[in-house]
């Protein structure tokens, strides 16, 4: 069996499946500066029969770990196996021009800009009587708190992986999305029936004051959008922040539009139907990011990338019987991850098929985090679709019954797709 497992920043790992007990023996060390570095000699990892583990590291033999996590060899195993896993320097959707620290300079001069603003439009709303000011408002403070929590999420995503907590603290910024979306619904909630109770009992508004106050909030966040337009933008919070932000100065653009027409005709029901009008946006913005979010942390494909389109991408590489379980999901923001089990026509080399693959899951997926099990394709593999292969079928033959008895999701073949 071959599993590579591309990790940025780390290097190959190879490991020897040998007979042995379940249990994992040994010692191992990891140092270095860059990730991993060397196994010592007596550390290991034992399986029975070759499938339940790994036998020991012996020396820097099957991991090869250079400065940058750099490439490495995979060991093989006694059943002619290999265990391997192959990491990037980069995760993929994350290498940008703009630093960390830079993305919380922007960020936070944004969040000083709107907050700022949103006081002084509380009390101007206040005074002028206008709901549309107060809306603008609401939507600024979601605003702010979407930018509050990216600056906490990139902090907590920061952190590194440990102990229990192998991803380390990624999905902070998703579950922070989450949140914020959230919050948008309620607000809108709130919004729209104060909206209605004006339409039905309309208060005399200052058209005037909405008006300055209005157009003074588009060059804020005009003002705000350039800034966070230079932060890393693949973080969904971030990019969350960045159009809730261009959905509040269109909302802006509305309120200066109602105030005009409340200090020209006297007609005060425009501000309440300004008002509505922002619930509006705030709804949309809102749903999306939930259902982003949700996506996520339901482990959904990403967007662009198509488990059937590229199962059959796989399945048609040379050397490949058959690709199953095949998962794709999002661990955060740009960073797509990717698992499969790949079966491998006699006579072609699992390694040299593995390193094909990942290439063409990189480059032509722009997908880097990767573990692909290898193996060759054992008696009877195609009972794994419902179809015995050659003789088997007279025979009886079901070939070998733990092999996948029970694969999750698409069968993929060059043949074509089965479910």
């Amino acid at each position: 069996m071959t599993s590579t497992n591309n990790v940025p920043g780390q290097g190959r790992h190879g490991h020897d499946r040998a007979d042995g007990p379940d249990s994992h023996g040994g010692r191992g060390s990891h140092d270095g500066p860059d990730g991993h570095g060397g196994h010592v000699e007596n550390g290991g990892h034992d399986g029975r029969d070759g499938r339940d583990g790994h036998d020991g590291h012996d020396g820097h033999d099957g991991h090869d770990h250079g400065p940058g996590g750099g490439g490495g060899r995979a060991a093989r195993g006694k059943n002619g196996r290999a265990h391997s896993h192959a990491h990037g320097e980069s995760h993929a959707g994350h290498s940008h021009g703009v630093s960390p620290e830079a993305d919380r300079r922007y960020l936070t001069a944004a969040l000083v800009l709107i907050g700022g603003y949103m006081a002084v439009e509380v009390v101007i709303g206040v005074m002028a009587k206008s709901l549309a000011l107060i809306t603008d408002a609401g939507h600024m403070l979601t605003d702010a708190v979407s930018i509050v929590l990216a600056l906490v999420a990139m902090r907590l995503a920061a952190r590194p992986a440990r102990g229990r907590w192998t991803y380390g603290l990624k999905r902070a910024e998703i579950l922070s999305a989450q949140i914020n979306g959230i919050t948008f619904l309620l607000l809108v909630v709130w919004f729209t029936y104060e909206a209605i109770h004006r339409l039905i009992d309309p208060p005399d508004v200052e058209g005037g004051l909405v008006v300055i106050t209005a157009l003074v909030g588009i060059a804020v966040n005009v003002a705000a959008a350039w800034l966070i337009s230079r932060a890393n933008r693949s973080s969904l919070n971030v990019e969350g922040a960045y159009q809730h932000i261009l959905n509040d100065m269109w909302a802006f653009i509305i309120t200066t539009i109602s105030g005009v027409v409340v200090m020209t005709t006297g007609f005060a029901r425009a501000d309440a139907i300004a008002s509505l009008v922002v619930a509006a946006l705030m709804l949309k913005a809102g749903l999306m990011l939930v259902r982003e979010s949700w996506r996520i942390l339901l482990e959904a494909a990403p967007a662009g990338l198509e488990p059937d389109q590229i199962g059959g991408e796989l399945a048609l590489q040379e050397g490949v019987s058959e690709v199953h379980d095949l998962h794709i999901w999002t661990i955060t923001s740009g960073f797509p991850a990717l698992s499969a089990h790949v079966l491998v026509d006699a006579g072609h080399d699992c390694h040299a098929v593995r390193d094909r693959l990942e290439r063409v899951l990189r480059e032509r997926w722009q997908v880097e985090h990767t573990t692909l099990q290898v193996d060759h394709a054992p008696p009877g593999v195609w009972e794994i679709a419902g179809g015995p292969k050659g003789d088997e079928a007279a025979s009886g033959d079901r070939g070998d019954p733990a092999h996948c008895a029970d694969p999750h999701g698409a069968v993929h073949r060059a043949a074509g797709t089965s479910r």
